[in-house]
C-alpha cells in the first residue's frame, strides 16, 4: 500500500538566481507530527507564485520518493554531489508530500487519494521552472525532468483535515481520461 514518507512545509523567502533576488517557497523541511490540510494548502507552507504553484487546484504538491535516486545520480554526474550519496533530503524537489509506492505512471487527473485524515484529488502534473533548475544546481535540470517525466503532481483538497508522515493512503480511480504522463509530455512538447 502506498504511504506518505514525509510531509514537507516551508515559508516564502528570498533566493538569488542568476544575480537577481526572487521570492520562493521552494525550500521545504519535513514536519513533525500531523499537519493541517486546508483548501489552499498545508498549515505552515507558502507558495511565492500562486498563479503557477498553489491555489485551489494546486494546493499540495506530491512527488514520488522513488525518483530521488535518479536526481542524486544526475547531480553526481554534474559534479554537485558524491557518487552513491543520498544528498537530497525529502522536500528537496519542492514537494509537500514525499510519497512512496505511487508513480506518475499510475496517476490520472481526477484520481482521489484518501488519507486517514483528509482527501485530495489529482489535478495536474508539475512543470519545471527556473527555480527548480537553480535549486538542483545545474542548467539541464529542467530538460532532465522533461525527458524523464519525473514531475510529480498537484493535488486539490477535497476534504480538509490533517496528514502525517508514515500514513498509508488509498488511490481511488477517477474518470481516467488524461494521465499525468500524457498531460506532462504534451505541454513539454509545446514548450520545446
Amino acid at each position: 500500500m502506498p504511504r506518505v514518507l514525509t510531509v514537507n512545509v516551508g515559508l516564502v523567502r528570498p533566493m538569488t538566481i542568476a544575480g537577481r533576488e526572487v521570492m520562493t517557497g521552494y525550500v521545504k523541511q519535513p514536519a513533525t507530527g500531523p499537519v493541517g490540510v486546508r483548501p489552499l494548502g498545508l498549515a505552515g507552507d507558502e507558495q511565492a507564485d500562486p498563479d503557477v504553484h498553489g491555489g485551489l487546484d494546486k494546493a499540495v504538491y506530491a512527488y514520488p520518493h522513488e525518483h530521488y535516486a535518479f536526481w542524486n545520480t544526475v547531480r553526481a554526474q554534474a559534479g554537485l554531489a558524491p557518487w552513491g550519496a543520498e544528498t537530497l533530503p525529502p522536500g528537496a524537489l519542492g514537494e509537500n508530500l514525499t510519497l512512496e509506492g505511487l508513480l506518475e505512471s499510475g496517476v490520472w487527473v481526477g484520481d482521489v487519494l484518501r488519507f486517514p485524515g483528509c482527501t485530495l484529488a489529482v489535478s495536474a502534473p508539475r512543470f519545471p521552472c527556473f527555480k527548480f533548475q537553480a535549486v538542483m544546481g545545474f542548467k539541464q535540470a529542467t530538460r532532465m525532468m522533461a525527458q524523464s517525466g519525473y514531475c510529480g503532481f498537484y493535488l486539490a483538497v477535497r476534504e480538509p483535515g490533517q496528514i502525517a508522515a508514515g500514513e498509508p493512503f488509498e488511490l481511488i480511480p477517477g474518470p481516467r481520461e488524461v494521465s499525468i504522463p500524457e498531460l506532462f509530455a504534451a505541454r513539454m512538447r509545446r514548450e520545446a
